[in-house]
């Protein structure tokens, strides 16, 4: 008889855990589980590639106020008499207000929009949160299931979040799965009284369909100089201004550089006016969200990714595919990332040491090569780690 699995996720927008979702459940094992997915907003340019053996659970009704200004949320809500709701959403305008941190708001929101999301009806042998914060506090608090599973894709210790508050979510849940060995290592170190938990599953990659979706066509322009691109959110967390005033240095001393960038957040505003300041037009594309990012990878000469911290980037490791030379910054989980000098170039956290590495790259052409060629040689699949979770599954 089939198991009844549930994953839980915010949303499928493009982003890392995202793809590591929709890559996990396209290599799924439909013949031995059946597989529900509740997304607390339906969006984002992964939901039309789903496979079709997962069943989409509908879309918490209230869920949407909560993602909408106040003034309209409470407009609406008012003529609908649902003053719980608008209750709520006026937690999370004082939250908001109060807290700068959206990690915190999230946390301290979390009791109140509980009661707003609804529960499934349906009573599951496994329930998993495949992100921190909401998706797992919603496994543990509305989910009916014989065994909950929490997914953390990050580093807790860069949140700035309530350790006692997650503590008590931990303790639900029967095991905690991070996507390396570094993190499992740092939450053990944050969360000792759950030590035996954590276990690590790496982020399922497909080489062979990155390769292929690599082929796209795209339209770039020719250049002669040095093509950079990274992917991913337009987020604080993602350091890209220090890639920004790399770029900087690096055209103020004569190269010509062009830095695409792909993905969306709420820095863009920042970055659009970083480059009309530094008059770095021909120089920093910013792409938006891309639903195919692998032929932009695969134009560029360089992959750059400076972020502040990571979890286990599913970026890197397509770039890795795709053997680019990478310059990334050296946050924590880093050398979990790229050997240094060997695969790709670890950088200071700042923007002349990135600004040197990216120049090493362009000026030593025997080390572009031979990162190449040491890319090349990696195996980088990662598909038979979905066994894993169905170790955890079945014990």
């Amino acid at each position: 008889m089939k198991k009844n699995i549930l994953f839980v996720m915010n949303n499928l927008v493009c982003g890392g855990a995202e793809k590591a979702l929709l890559s996990l459940l396209q290599c799924f094992d439909y013949n031995k589980y059946n597989v529900d997915l509740f997304l607390f907003k339906h969006d984002g340019i992964f939901l039309k590639k789903l496979p079709r053996e997962v069943h989409l659970l509908p879309e918490p009704e209230h869920y949407q106020y909560f993602d909408m200004p106040v003034k309209d949320a409470a407009t609406s809500l008012l003529k609908k008499r649902k003053f719980d709701i608008l209750f709520y959403r006026l937690m999370l305008g004082y939250f908001s207000k109060k807290e700068r941190n959206g990690a915190v708001v999230e946390q301290k929101l979390w009791k109140y929009l509980s009661k707003a999301v609804g529960t499934p009806s349906k009573q599951y042998d496994v329930a998993i949160g495949f992100q921190e914060k909401n998706p797992i506090y919603f496994c543990v608090d509305n989910v009916t299931a014989k065994k909950k599973i929490g997914w953390i894709h990050t580093d807790y210790n860069k949140l700035g979040i309530d350790f006692k508050r997650e503590s008590f979510y931990f303790q639900t849940l029967g095991d905690i799965v991070t996507v390396s060995e570094d993190l499992v290592r740092l939450l053990q170190q944050a969360f000792p009284n759950q030590h035996q938990k954590f276990t690590y599953i790496h982020n399922v990659v497909s080489v062979d369909m990155i390769r292929n979706m690599a082929k796209e066509c795209i339209n770039l322009p020719a250049t002669k100089g040095t093509t950079l691109v990274s992917v991913g959110r337009l987020a604080k967390e993602k350091g890209l201004e220090l890639s920004l005033q790399a770029v900087d240095l690096l055209v103020k001393k004569g190269y010509h550089i062009i830095w695409y960038v792909i993905g969306e957040g709420n820095m863009r505003s920042y970055l659009e006016n970083e480059i009309a300041i530094r008059d770095l037009h021909n120089h920093i594309k910013l792409l938006g969200l891309q639903e195919n990012p692998y032929p932009y990878i695969k134009a560029a000469d360089i992959y750059i990714q400076t972020s502040r911290y990571e979890g286990k980037s599913i970026s890197i490791d397509e770039a890795k595919i795709l053997q680019k030379p990478i310059v990334i910054t050296n946050f924590e989980t880093a050398k979990d990332h790229i050997d240094d000098g060997k695969n790709g170039l670890i950088a200071d956290m700042n923007a002349h040491d990135v600004a040197e590495k990216i120049e090493q790259f362009i000026q030593d052409q025997e080390m572009r090569k031979l990162v190449i060629h040491n890319l090349s040689e990696e195996q980088l699949g990662t598909e038979a780690e979905v066994q894993k979770l169905y170790e955890i599954i079945e014990r």
